[in-house]
């Protein structure tokens, strides 16, 4: 099914539930838990939190266009600012004319670490390398579903870090969580093999748990922009200068990387994930050189279109977690029509590129805040008060006069 949608933004909330049902094949339930407010009641946000007082909710709208690896999506997107739904949706009809976004993925593998003390590193090393199979058979008698998957702990390495307390052996465990985002059962292999690890190294252990950098679990891929749907060559070369910007200065860098997790944590939102954990990484990743850059990377082909790469650290999961307790979660993850984690962390991915490419774009030919501020002025409209049949209209004359504000927003009320 098309995911391209003529006027999308222009149709009320049921057409565009009408729109999202038939290509997700929703259920009328699903479709109800859609029109409720927020998917979850207090009872449920009790048993997710401690202390807790009540819910808290955040628009949830759908991104469309989206082509990736030769399959249609619709994007379900959780944010509260303004104009990058219309962004990424914009940027992915673009990508379409030359085949949409092609991803990639590394295999699904969690890092697990086990901090040793209290030892001679070089001699602990051989004794525990030469026990990994002992090692990796504990570590898999904790988790009986992945090892019945063919997935699991599949490697033990050390490494040795020098600290101000002295020097420290580092064990890590490479894990195969499979759909899962895997930081639970990391733990717990972590947790399960440091006794033995204690007894081949007759050292102690302290920290054992996941590591959010998931260098081992990368997500890349490329979209062609056509450079007329651009605005012609000038904006393709402006881009590319843009992002030697964003690649040669941190300042730069970090508003640039900001927008791309505009895209891909929205999208993490709606489908249940642990935005901190893809923060950090990510943020981690764009310094892997020792100096803050670009995740993306820009230049222009033969034809003078607009090329854009991107990679990054990506644990993602379609089981466990709270994918499985939060309805509306379970239900984007269907919107989505994702087979698998993989196929997940590709789609977010994506949307990221799109996100970057629209930000750029903007910044690069007639600003940020056209686009942004004809959003926001809709915002401010409502909070000085007016009627859902009076947004439209006084955010309109705000934005044509350039004075948005909330008391030029009550003024125009009061007239």
């Amino acid at each position: 099914m098309d995911s391209t949608f003529s006027r999308f933004f222009e149709k009320n909330r049921n057409e565009r539930l009408d729109i999202v049902s038939k290509f997700a094949n929703l259920t009328k339930e699903e479709r109800k838990m859609l029109e409720s407010s927020g998917g979850i009641g207090f009872d449920q946000a009790d048993k997710m939190v401690e202390n807790a007082i009540g819910t808290f909710s955040f628009p949830l709208g759908v991104a469309t266009n989206f082509v990736v690896n030769k399959k249609e999506y619709l994007v379900p997107m959780v944010i509260e600012e303004p104009s990058v739904i219309a962004a990424a949706s914009k940027a992915a009809k673009i990508a379409k004319i030359h085949g949409g976004f092609i991803m990639y993925n590394d295999e699904s593998y969690s890092i697990g670490q086990i901090q040793l003390l209290n030892v001679d590193v070089t001699e602990a090393t051989s004794k525990i390398l030469q026990h990994s199979d002992e090692i990796l058979d504990l570590a898999n008698s904790k988790s009986m579903t992945l090892s019945k998957i063919g997935k699991g702990a599949k490697e033990v390495s050390c490494k040795e870090i020098t600290t101000d307390s002295g020097p420290m052996l580092i064990i890590e465990l490479l894990i195969d969580v499979g759909d899962a985002m895997g930081a639970n059962v990391t733990n717990t292999m972590c947790e399960g093999v440091a006794p033995l690890i204690e007894k081949i190294s007759g050292g102690k252990t302290l920290l054992k748990i996941l590591s959010n950098y998931s260098t081992r679990r990368l997500v890349g891929g490329t979209a062609v922009f056509d450079k007329q749907e651009l605005g012609g060559g000038d904006i393709v070369d402006n881009i590319v200068l843009a992002y030697q910007f964003a690649d040669n200065d941190e300042y730069r860098a970090v508003t640039h990387n900001k927008g791309i997790m505009n895209g891909i944590i929205a999208v993490a939102n709606a489908t249940g994930q642990d935005t901190r954990a893809i923060e950090a990484a990510a943020h981690a990743y764009a310094a892997k050189t020792g100096r803050y850059r670009s995740l993306t990377q820009w230049s222009k082909d033969s034809d003078g279109n607009l090329i854009g790469k991107i990679k990054v650290p990506l644990s993602v999961g379609i089981v466990g977690g709270i994918i499985n307790v939060h309805p509306t979660a379970k239900i984007c993850t269907k919107i989505l029509q994702i087979q698998s984690a993989s196929e997940l962390a590709c789609v977010i991915v994506a949307v990221g590129l799109a996100q970057n490419l629209s930000a750029i774009r903007a910044l690069a030919s007639e600003g940020i805040q056209k686009g942004h501020m004809k959003l926001h002025a809709r915002n401010i409209a409502s909070a000085a008060g007016a009627k859902p049949d009076q947004i439209d209209e006084i955010a309109e004359k705000m934005t044509h006069e350039g004075k948005i504000s909330i008391n030029r927003a009550k003024e125009l009320l009061e007239k």
